[in-house]
């Protein structure tokens, strides 16, 4: 590997390292009473204003539960692993099941939100860096996005900067809620390459 190569990892390992964390529900200040880990030092690590060390990076892998291999990009998103068909549970009831293994680049789960007795209050927002695909398979599910309030049922689909605050929650009563949500921490979307039909344009 020439300085390059290692330069470039470091530089990609920022946003990996933001992926695994967020995608484990965690936040900076939570990550730095577990690890000891200033919130700046994280965040500048994060944004890749600057690199961290071999021993910062084995302490965050440990946290978050992920390898080396992982963030330096070199696991190959086609092999899942065990980890990736586990079911991994949150403090809110809400499950997760990685559907990819590669923390970099776009990924992809499912998240399944439990059965609620009321109405639930508004949803918590968060923001960050990245972009989102969203899409309902079973149940209601409310969409706070920014100052609007979505509810999606199953089939309907949502697109987002991340940037802008959002937060989910069941809009039951009446049953879990089930959806897919792919994700690219770095601002990547989704292509549609499907061609448009017979007959359609020509005009």
């Amino acid at each position: 590997m020439t300085a390059d190569d290692v330069a470039d990892t470091l530089a990609a390992m920022g946003p990996r390292l933001r992926a695994a964390r967020e995608h484990r529900g965690a936040t900076l200040t939570g990550v730095s009473c577990a690890t000891g880990i200033s919130p700046s030092t994280l965040s500048r690590i994060e944004t890749g204003r600057r690199k961290p060390t071999l021993g910062v990076v084995l302490q965050l892998a440990k946290e978050y539960g992920v390898s080396l291999d992982e963030l330096a990009g070199t696991v190959p998103a086609a092999d899942p692993g065990p980890r990736a068909s586990a079911l991994q549970r949150f403090g809110d009831d809400k499950a997760v099941l990685p559907l990819t293994r590669y923390v970099g680049g776009l990924h992809a789960h499912k998240h399944v939100l439990p059965a609620v007795e009321e109405p639930p209050a508004r949803p918590r927002q968060v923001s960050h860096d990245g972009y989102e695909w969203l899409c309902v398979l079973y149940g209601r599910l409310w969409l706070a996005l920014g100052h609007q309030d979505l509810v999606l049922a199953a089939g309907d689909v949502a697109e987002f900067d991340t940037r802008t605050p959002h937060g989910v929650a069941n809009a039951g009563p009446g049953g879990p809620v089930e959806y897919l949500i792919m994700f690219g921490p770095q601002g990547e979307r989704l292509r549609p390459r499907t061609p448009p039909a017979p007959g359609r344009g020509a005009r």
